[in-house]
């Protein structure tokens, strides 16, 4: 506080110029009150406040994270890993109760045992999977952010508002005609990026009543 202290068994007073940053998840005022926290060293960090959401109650940033630390885990193991539309939309609506600490080893995690280029729904943890439609997945937020000028982000372009409503099966019948379009309607390719067999990716063409533009026929 004084910017001055003695080391253990000193008679030297050093003079600093340092500014402490403390974190905690918990309501300090409350285990002043309960007694397991100390007043007086509460009231000496208790300078300039920051209080931070938990991840859930600030869905809007939870592509602009999940587009950092892809790119951050892509450079450590040397991938060029993306995320599918889907998966974005479904990591949007989890309530993460790790916070943003358990975002970044999921996506670290992912990457890791990624083997394909694109990351779909089905390789996510089942807790995230199961978990029903939160409200978060009609926040106009969660949404796909446009890739980084690293070229690593998010797969495919921007989805407008009303796509965070669809279904996971809506979700799924976007993410085929993206894959579809991105490899010039060749079945083939867009299943090998999904992960899906030929028969699969045909099951789900004829299943959304998928068709090429005009031009294609």
């Amino acid at each position: 506080q004084e910017q001055m202290f003695e080391r253990l068994g000193g008679t030297q007073t050093i003079t600093v110029n340092v500014r402490v940053i403390a974190a905690t998840n918990r309501s300090l005022e409350e285990c002043v009150e309960q007694g397991t926290f100390r007043a007086d060293l509460f009231y000496r960090l208790n300078v300039v406040p920051v209080v931070l959401p938990p991840l859930r109650d600030r869905r809007e940033d939870i592509p602009l994270l999940l587009d950092h630390f892809l790119q951050e885990s892509n450079r450590m193991n040397a991938r060029e890993v993306r995320l599918s539309s889907s998966v974005v939309q479904l990591l949007c609506g989890y309530t993460w109760p790790g916070n943003v600490r358990e975002l970044q080893n999921l996506i670290e995690r992912l990457v890791i045992m990624a083997d394909r280029d694109t990351i779909v729904s089905r390789e996510l943890p089942s807790y995230i999977t199961a978990e029903p439609e939160a409200e978060s997945l009609s926040a106009p937020s969660c949404r796909l952010v446009a890739p980084s000028p690293e070229g690593m982000g998010l797969a495919d372009e921007p989805l407008p508002t009303s796509a965070a409503h669809k279904s996971l099966k809506d979700m799924e019948k976007t993410e085929v005609e993206g894959a579809l379009r991105r490899h010039g309607w060749v079945q083939a390719r867009a299943a090998r990026e999904l992960g899906l067999t030929q028969r699969q990716m045909g099951y789900r063409i004829k299943k959304y009543g998928i068709a090429p533009p005009d031009f294609f026929h």
